[in-house]
């Protein structure tokens, strides 16, 4: 029997016990996926941090954006921001809209909770105030305006166990995140200090498969849903807009886009931006850029929210790029492979639009740990109050 490193982890997945295998399954795991990327790991000659470099660099040319191709967000006062909004209020009083929030994560840094049911402010948790802006828009658009939920394996049963609690209707949905299996770092299955195979969400880019999977794509498109907005459930600033639904829709008609990206001005902060590569204005992050690009002459950065064009999100071929990341499980270091839903962005006509981050009308209000709730407390509360996202 051969001990190579590929047939041990071959064999490894041939054995996993069947409730393990049964939901890896209905997540859309291959063992064949796995068994690839863990190929670089075999290979000898080469650190982890020039693995990961030569996996994850873009090729070829990158520029930044020209200023225009990232333009900002239509001012309340502007004189077609009154045109663009009935544009995005008739859209949504045909039911073309559904909403996606991305609520698989867990706080670790606010001690390893659901950070859906984390208290925002006033004793209203994320989720809540989620159902509270839906209810309005609901409200508002006379039908009810499809919300999609993306659990992982650690949130789902606790957000279902609130929307239950919650009795909310039937246009509030869950779906779930792929599972993947974490390697050691020589490229070996990975077991816990249980002994049990270590499993993890493989990243928000699963948002897409996830939705093909469920079925709430094709039953929204089937019904004449025509756009998703897509959004972290922590970013409490990232509501429907109906001007921007409009101007997205505008964009659509005019240049062809099928997906438009929310981004703001930086503030010491890093994470994706906006670049010209492999042929597309594309959102990538700072550690794909290739060694000399400086990052400094893209003043903006991605806020992970989205508005997709249906059809293309439920037909579009997509080769992801999977991305290999370190993860201290307990006291060793494990391998786990993510992907990233701005990886939309490199395949469909994109749009990019600047919005504002301080203040009243913020469409961006990340909440990583305590300290930064603490400080965002006051804009959250003036957010949701503004918005409509409490219930009732």
């Amino acid at each position: 029997m051969s001990n190579s490193p590929a047939d041990e982890l071959r064999r490894d997945l041939e054995s996993l016990p069947a409730e393990l295998r049964a939901r890896l399954d209905a997540s859309g795991f291959r063992d064949e996926w796995l068994l690839g990327l863990a190929a670089a790991l075999w290979q000898p000659g080469t650190d982890a941090r020039t693995r990961q470099r030569e996996r994850n660099q873009v090729r070829g040319a990158v520029t930044p954006p020209r200023p225009d191709e990232v333009p900002p967000a239509p001012a309340r006062a502007a004189p077609e921001t009154a045109r663009l909004t009935a544009l995005g209020e008739a859209a949504i009083r045909r039911g073309e809209l559904g909403f996606c929030v991305m609520a698989g994560g867990m706080a670790t840094r606010m001690g390893g909770v659901v950070k859906a049911l984390v208290e925002a402010f006033g004793g209203h948790t994320f989720l809540e105030l989620r159902l509270g802006e839906n209810e309005t828009w609901g409200h508002r658009g006379g039908r009810p305006l499809p919300l999609w939920l993306m659990t992982s394996e650690a949130t789902d049963g606790p957000i279902r166990a609130a929307l239950a609690a919650a009795g909310v209707p039937a246009h509030v949905r869950t779906f779930g995140q792929g599972l993947g299996l974490r390697l050691t770092p020589d490229g070996r299955l990975f077991r816990g200090d249980d002994g049990q195979p270590s499993t993890y969400a493989t990243g928000h880019g699963d948002v897409v498969e996830g939705l093909r999977r469920s079925g709430l794509l094709q039953a929204f498109r089937a019904a004449g849903g025509k756009y998703v907005w897509i959004a972290n459930l922590d970013n409490l600033g990232a509501t429907v807009d109906p001007a921007l639904l409009g101007c997205f829709i505008e964009n659509a008609g005019r240049g062809g886009a099928q997906v438009q990206v929310e981004v703001v001005d930086k503030a010491g902060d890093k994470g994706g931006i906006p670049v010209h590569a492999l042929g597309h204005l594309q959102v990538l992050e700072e550690f794909r850029l290739p060694d000399g690009f400086d990052a400094t002459t893209v003043p903006v950065f991605n806020t992970n929210t989205f508005l997709v064009d249906a059809a293309a999100l439920e037909t579009v071929r997509i080769d992801w790029n999977w991305f290999e990341v370190e993860k201290k499980v307990g006291s060793r270091v494990a391998i786990q492979y993510e992907r990233l839903v701005q990886e939309l962005t490199g395949v469909l006509p994109a749009a990019y639009v600047k919005v504002p981050r301080e203040g009243a009308a913020s469409r961006f209000l990340p909440v990583k740990d305590f300290d930064e709730l603490a400080r965002r407390r006051a804009t959250i509360e003036q957010v949701a109050r503004a918005r409509g996202m409490l219930r009732g």
